[in-house]
This record gives structure tokens, sequence and C-alpha cells, in this order.
């Protein structure tokens, strides 16, 4: 994604991009591990500008806002020390532009419903986005191990 790039902290694996105009610009797609979260794979798609879109457009910094997220279980599900506040915690973050702009997907459990959620959007300095996109993984009738004992 743009200049900046997946943080240290966070990883994700290109798993495939596809071209959709002659000026260079692609939809990638990223498969996103929850680190806290074992057996539950994310795959983020993105577009990314090319050269010449960026050249004819101006604005060389920065990427679009639209994103799109499917969450799965790919494995067992090992849940670890997650927080459980409503405002979730932030499982993976990407710059959009040099500066002001990242893409996060943050993960929020919803202990009513046994579910986890997972929600992309860009986050801006000086204006937020309203572009986002959710997906959920319901952990009910699963078999699921919480290493620090299951939310009551």
């Amino acid at each position: 994604m743009a200049a900046t790039g997946a943080s240290a902290a966070f990883s994700a694996d290109r798993v495939g991009e596809v071209g959709v105009d002659w000026t260079g610009n692609d939809i990638v797609v990223d498969a996103v591990q929850d680190p806290k979260v074992q057996g539950i794979t994310c795959h983020v798609a993105y577009f990314d500008r090319g050269v010449i879109d960026r050249l004819r457009k101006g604005n060389w910094f920065e990427d679009p806002s639209n994103s799109s997220i499917a969450c799965r279980q790919t494995g067992p599900i090992t849940v670890g020390d997650i927080d459980l506040d409503e405002d979730g915690e932030e499982v993976f973050r990407s710059g959009l532009s040099l500066v002001w702009k990242s893409l996060v997907v943050n993960r929020i459990y919803d202990k009513k419903n046994d579910t986890l959620i997972y929600l992309i959007h860009s986050r801006e300095v000086v204006e937020g986005s309203a572009k986002m996109a959710i997906s959920t993984v319901p952990l009910f009738n699963q078999q699921v191990t919480w290493t620090e004992g299951k939310p009551q």
C-alpha cells in the first residue's frame, strides 16, 4: 500500500494483484493473520494507484480509502489476551499515504453473540472517512481455546 507499507508490528502476505486499467492501477489482496487469535485469516482487498495515474491526477502520496475485508476460520481457533472493550483493538495497519492516512483493521468481540467482528476503515489525521466494511467470525458452537479464559 502506498509509500509506507505495513508497520513492523503487523504483517500481511500478498496473495493476489489484479490490474484494473492501462495506467497501472491494481486491486491488491493481502492475507492478514490476527496476531492474538490463531486460526483466523482476514483477506483484505484495496486499491493501489499506479505511477501513470499519480502523474495524471497529482496527489502523489495517497491511495484511495476503498477497501474490503473477509475473515474466516482457517485452523483451530485459540484466542489470546484480546481487548474486550467496545472499541476493540487494532489488528493491522498500513499506510495509504506518506503521513496522513492509514488503512486499519480493528477486532471487536461481541460477547452476547460470541462473535469476533473485524472492521476495516481508513484513519485520517484531519478528516475521517465513512468508507468501511466488516466481516464476522462466529465462535458459537466452535471448539475455541481461550488462553485467558472465556469472558463471562
